[in-house]
């Protein structure tokens, strides 16, 4: 059967419906739907841990066209609900690709829906926010199915679902110049990359690891990753940190962000629709300068919440003013709610990497002079 001759239609819960073809799995299935308004990484997007139980709507209309390739891979095993599509390209070009991106959707239980207007939907997704949708078999009879999603509720175990079982070490090619504990909540491959290429071994361990353990492998800096879902339902994890503040240099990126800021005492909440894509200005606070970035999240700090927490806002967002970066300049403590690793993406926050390694360099002076 040619899946793509299929009709599927997405129902959101407002009761609206879009009608299109299938390909990937045809499975049925009920999510959170978003938008993404990247022009490329298509494979990055369905292989990234922080679309775990989510399916995205891509608002660039040509998907597909360079296949998959094994080396693009942001996690081993994709965990992403759906992929939604103006046309879908089944015949890739590409000399790196192995397989087509349908096929791989297939393989891993990922739903995909083209055909449809994908800038009406990301329209109506920004005027509605981010909402739970049904995608299923064209024929289901749509009141029925209406009041299933209406009664479905979300899982709330993402983190637990997408995080490493067990801990594992990668390490440079050369001498080894720091030792990074990475706590992994989803963490995207090329995170780990780059911490490898600036010379770190990096120890990767469980979301809800404890912070004795932790000290116990004797970190030069911690390391928080992305991933899905609320920051308030990884309560293990926050208080891992909230143990470790002032006792080592830490990092967090996106989800890390938000459980650094819990940590210190903050508040977090739900955007109407987030932020996903590649080219998010945001401003460095302390430097003056724009960073073009890529954003995957749902979720922000609380502005007024940081009063008196210790934190200092580092980075915001131009487009709505958001919070994109805090620090405890004390306790050698930062976090940014942007991804400097993007790859494909802007090359901009590269330098973040650059500053974790100079906290954790004057923390190793600090002990060694104590």
């Amino acid at each position: 059967m040619n899946t793509l001759q299929v009709k599927r239609k997405i129902i959101l819960e407002d009761g609206s419906e879009y009608v299109g073809y299938a390909f990937g799995s045809l499975e049925a299935k009920k999510v959170e739907i978003v938008f993404n308004t990247s022009m490329v990484g298509y494979q990055e997007i369905i292989s990234d841990p922080s679309y775990t139980y989510q399916a995205v709507v891509m608002t660039y209309p040509l998907i597909g066209n360079y296949g998959m390739c094994d080396e693009d891979y942001e996690t081993k095993i994709p965990t992403i609900s759906g992929l939604i599509v103006r046309e879908y390209c089944d015949r890739p070009s590409n000399f790196r690709s192995t397989a087509s991106l349908g096929e791989i959707m297939e393989k891993y239980g990922i739903v995909g829906v083209s055909g449809i207007d994908t800038r009406k939907l990301a329209r109506h997704i920004r005027d509605v926010g981010s909402c739970k949708a049904y995608i299923l078999p064209a024929e289901e009879d749509s009141e029925t199915a209406l009041q299933e999603l209406l009664d479905w509720k979300p899982a709330t175990d993402a983190v637990a679902k997408v995080s490493t079982a067990e801990k594992y070490e990668e390490k440079p090619a050369g001498e080894a110049k720091y030792h990074v504990v990475a706590i992994d909540c989803g963490m995207k491959r090329n995170i780990v990359r780059e911490l490898v290429k600036k010379g770190c071994t990096v120890t990767v361990v469980p979301w809800n690891t404890g912070a004795e353990e932790i000290l116990d492998l004797k970190p030069d800096g911690v390391f928080i990753s992305n991933g899905p879902g609320d920051p308030t339902d990884v309560g293990a994890t926050i208080r891992t940190i909230r143990s470790l503040l002032g006792k080592v240099p830490i990092f967090g990126i996106c989800l890390g962000h938000q459980i650094i800021s819990l940590a210190y005492g903050a508040k977090t909440y739900k955007l109407k629709f987030g932020h996903r894509g590649g080219n998010h200005p945001v401003k460095n606070l302390q430097t003056g300068k724009i960073e073009i970035t890529s954003q995957n999240h749902s979720y922000a700090v609380d502005t007024e919440s940081l009063a008196d927490t210790g934190l200092e806002i580092t980075h915001t967002n131009l487009l709505d003013n958001t919070v994109e970066g805090v620090a405890c300049r004390k306790d050698l403590v930062f976090s940014v709610q942007y991804h400097p690793e993007s790859a494909p993406g802007p090359q901009d926050s590269n330098y973040l990497f650059d500053i974790f390694l100079k906290n954790m360099t004057a923390w190793k002076e600090e002990k060694q002079d104590a």
